[in-house]
């Protein structure tokens, strides 16, 4: 391992780059540890790839511990950019070879720019309800790959957040940042007991719809206007239990016409948000 120099931005200081280029390196194998979800909490950390999301992470308010990029992107503006606003945040910079973040990030052609950043979990305590707030509660999901689309539909669709009940999978699992697409620095996530979000849905009367294949509502006709929702949907093969369904003011169905009897649960989750969010969202009429 060698290191070289590069100026912090707008100080004058200079921090030190560490060249890596060996697997053993006790830094790169605390990395690649992260793909432990015990390591994930015992540090409270996470990795994420690519250069536009870690610029967005930044934009954003997020702190990067460690910035690893690869020897190729030396001197470019935006790599340096980051590198000095690591370094005066008190991060750590690594330049690695290719075969060190193939081994990071388990990927044959990795990006070129990953970070390792600090977690953020909000409280349910914290969470007050308002007027057109949507939110999307999710009951014991277990793949990572819905609750990243899942996210990044939030996201998309301009939800508050998502509450993750139980042992729902860990919004911070290399596969559930991947599938946000950079949403996950972007939409507030919350993890809560079941007793405890029943607790808190109670005393905060937000409007709570449940997404149930025995509901009895239409989904488009629910009257989502001026007041707080909250969509909870369940796990992928068991749906919500009852003591969740109960709770709910609405038990919602998705019409179908065709063979298949369920939908998919990030599907079934964006077509339930946008139609709660429809009257919120500035979409212009097509073109003619």
């Amino acid at each position: 391992m060698s290191e070289h120099k590069t100026p912090t931005s707008g100080t004058g200081r200079v921090g030190q780059i560490k060249d890596i280029t060996s697997l053993s390196n006790p830094i790169i194998k605390d990395i690649r540890a992260l793909s432990m979800k015990k390591h994930r909490d015992e540090t409270g950390t996470f990795l994420a790839e690519g250069l536009k999301l870690v610029i967005d992470a930044i934009e954003l308010g997020w702190s990067i511990r460690t910035l690893i990029y690869a020897k190729s992107q030396r001197g470019k503006a935006q790599v340096e950019k980051i590198a000095a606003l690591t370094f005066a945040r008190g991060g750590l910079v690594l330049e690695v070879s290719d075969k060190v973040l193939t081994a990071i990030t388990r990927r044959d052609n990795p990006q070129a720019v990953i970070a390792v950043f600090e977690q953020k979990l909000m409280p349910l305590s914290s969470v007050k309800v308002k007027p057109d707030d949507t939110w999307v509660a999710l009951d014991r999901v277990r793949d990572p790959g819905n609750l990243g689309t899942i996210i990044r539909t939030c996201d998309a669709a301009g939800a508050s957040g998502v509450i993750l009940i139980g042992d729902t999978v860990d919004p911070f699992s290399t596969e559930t940042v991947r599938a946000t697409m950079g949403s996950i620095f972007a939409v507030p996530l919350v993890r809560a007991s079941e007793s405890d979000f029943l607790s808190w849905s109670a005393k905060a009367a937000p409007m709570l719809v449940g997404s149930h294949l025995k509901g009895s509502v239409d989904y488009r006709t629910i009257p989502y206007r001026n007041q707080p929702v909250v969509l909870l949907m369940g796990n992928e093969q068991a749906g919500l239990p009852d003591t969740l369904a109960k709770a709910c003011r609405k038990l919602a169905r998705i019409p179908q016409a065709g063979r298949a009897d369920s939908l998919n649960l990030a599907i079934a989750t964006g077509v339930m948000l946008f139609e709660a969010r429809r009257h919120l969202l500035d979409l212009e009429d097509p073109a003619p």
